[in-house]
């Protein structure tokens, strides 16, 4: 499987000469600030209106931690990653005088075909792990939400999450990685500081050492995918497509997550939940790498009828 870095080597050339190292930093920060600022008000504002309409939820006294874990709560914070893209449109204007869009391809567009192999890769193989993961813990119920409900909610999810999904990748795969690799030649610095950066973000401290450790080897696998796929087509269209397929399965059909439950069809033994042991975590982890190896497989073999191709200018 040989990758023509023609159509990366066009994206990494793609920033202005204000892209240096000190205005990347500025960025940065810049879109840290606006992503904080965004969750802490939706987290404050959202909580107050938890509490004085008395939304369905837990009530456990801790209000915050209610509002959170509440369905309204789930798809409110969701929309805290707006923060994200509000950033990064003021650094890219003002910062480094480029168009938002510059992040997304030398093209400077969203590729559909692209994103659509991304994401039907992702559930293909996606459903191929969840199966494996049914063999190693088969305790699966049917979640709380009626599927009429589901289907209700279904558009608002699969639009929230890919604000979500999206403002992540053109952080990351985006804006970090085009301006260190428009600085630095080691994908040792453009590939593994976003990569680390990414999957260090994934810490539960509800969770075991041993069950964090196998999410985040899972996460730093899923994450090199996404750099490939960028690599590969000098665009952010199937890393697009592929993290909100990933996204989805979760928040949608099987939900390994207490807080993100609300919505999926089925709900599994939570990961943070107790009785995991660390021969579970070591099978847990090689099934995410053996489920990330079979995208990598469906969407940069040659053979394969998914395979993505390079971004033209």
């Amino acid at each position: 499987m040989i990758i023509d870095s023609a159509a990366f080597e066009r994206y990494r050339r793609s920033p202005n000469e204000k892209t240096t190292l000190l205005r990347l930093l500025l960025g940065t920060a810049i879109v840290i600030a606006f992503w904080m600022a965004v969750t802490a008000l939706v987290l404050f504002a959202g909580t107050y209106a938890y509490i004085v309409w008395r939304l369905p939820g837990p009530s456990t006294g801790r209000y915050m931690q209610d509002f959170l874990a509440s369905p309204v709560g789930i798809l409110t914070a969701l929309t805290s990653f707006a923060g994200i893209w509000i950033g990064l449109w003021v650094a890219m204007r003002f910062v480094h005088g480029e168009p938002l869009s510059a992040l997304i391809g030398t093209g400077r567009r969203i590729s559909r075909g692209g994103f659509l192999k991304g994401l039907v890769a992702v559930l293909i193989t996606s459903l191929f792990s969840e199966v494996l993961l049914y063999f190693l813990q088969p305790e699966i119920a049917r979640g709380p939400i009626a599927f009429s409900s589901w289907l209700l909610f279904l558009a608002p999810i699969v639009l929230l999450a890919f604000l979500q999904t999206s403002s992540e990748e053109a952080l990351f795969r985006g804006y970090l990685l085009r301006g260190l690799a428009s600085r630095f030649d080691s994908p040792l610095i453009w590939a593994a500081l976003p990569g680390l950066l990414f999957t260090a973000l994934h810490w539960s401290s509800a969770s075991t050492l041993a069950i964090n450790a196998c999410v985040l080897v899972s996460i730093a696998a899923f994450a090199l995918l996404l750099t490939l796929l960028v690599y590969a087509t000098g665009n952010l269209s199937a890393a697009f497509g592929a993290h909100l397929g990933n996204n989805l399965t979760g928040f949608l059909l099987i939900s390994h997550q207490e807080s993100y439950n609300s919505f999926a069809l089925f709900n599994a033994k939570p990961l943070e939940g107790p009785g995991w042991t660390n021969w579970d975590a070591v099978l847990i982890a090689a099934i995410g790498i053996a489920s990330t190896l079979l995208t990598m497989l469906l969407l940069l073999h040659r053979g394969s009828p998914l395979k993505v191709g390079p971004d033209e200018p």
